[in-house]
């Protein structure tokens, strides 16, 4: 499969203002990104951006960046408008979201990320990890995954996903990652999609695929990438990235 990373990205940010350009070691966030998706080795990276300043930063970097809407909300937005811009022949069979707040994603975690897309009948893939503590699992601002996921096994299918703590009774619990794969197609049907009952419920934007019977895999990994929303965040990403 032909696959292109596209990075959304927008300097407004109600918890931590101009996030994308913050200073990690005398680089710009954005960067960072795009280094650990140039990382993958999986095709093109490109940044989707909101805003000129973005775009700057990155192309001073040697990237790939592509202005879009500065008023579209979501990153799903933002990526399938930088794909109509500039892959209008549908080339590319899979489009990987990569947050723009996650400069110590592990690039093998991408790798991981598009694998579930080889079964013909998965139309969009994302990742969680093993919940490991009381706190994780009931913290509203933890997005649990219910999968469909065999003993031993490093793939299943998506069920639901919330804030609360799902699924009930005995077993291990799992955190979603926010990061996604779509195929083409399937990316094209969302991004038409209108928000659903759920969706809006939960504010989870991945339930609107399930609403509309689109089937997500999730595979299983070890780290949940740490996502930069506070001043916080970023002081961690420092630390991990000295």
């Amino acid at each position: 499969m032909d696959v292109i990373t596209i990075i959304p990205s927008r300097l407004a940010s109600s918890r931590l203002p101009n996030k994308a350009l913050a200073d990690i070691h005398g680089v710009p966030m954005i960067v960072h990104v795009w280094r650990r998706g140039m990382e993958a080795n999986l095709g093109p990276v490109i940044v989707a951006c909101g805003d000129e300043q973005i775009a700057d930063a990155v192309r001073g970097a040697g990237g790939e960046a592509v202005i879009t809407d500065p008023r579209l909300i979501s990153g799903s937005d933002r990526v399938f408008a930088a794909l109509k811009s500039i892959d209008p022949g549908g080339k590319y069979e899979v489009i990987v979201n990569l947050q723009g707040d996650m400069p110590t994603a592990d690039p093998a975690m991408l790798t991981a990320l598009v694998a579930p897309l080889c079964d013909p009948d998965t139309e969009i893939a994302t990742l969680a990890s093993l919940i490991a503590t009381p706190a994780e699992r009931l913290s509203d601002s933890v997005v649990k995954a219910a999968i469909s996921l065999q003993a031993g096994g490093k793939t299943g299918r998506a069920v639901y996903f919330s804030r609360n703590t799902i699924p009930w009774g005995c077993g291990g619990h799992y955190h979603h990652i926010g990061l996604y794969a779509y195929k083409r197609d399937a990316l094209i049907k969302f991004a038409q999609l209108p928000p659903g009952p759920l969706e809006q419920r939960e504010k989870l934007e991945q339930l609107r695929a399930l609403e509309n019977g689109m089937r997500i895999d999730i595979s299983i990994v070890d780290v949940n990438p740490l996502g930069v929303d506070t001043q916080d965040d970023l002081d961690t990403a420092r630390r991990l990235l000295a």
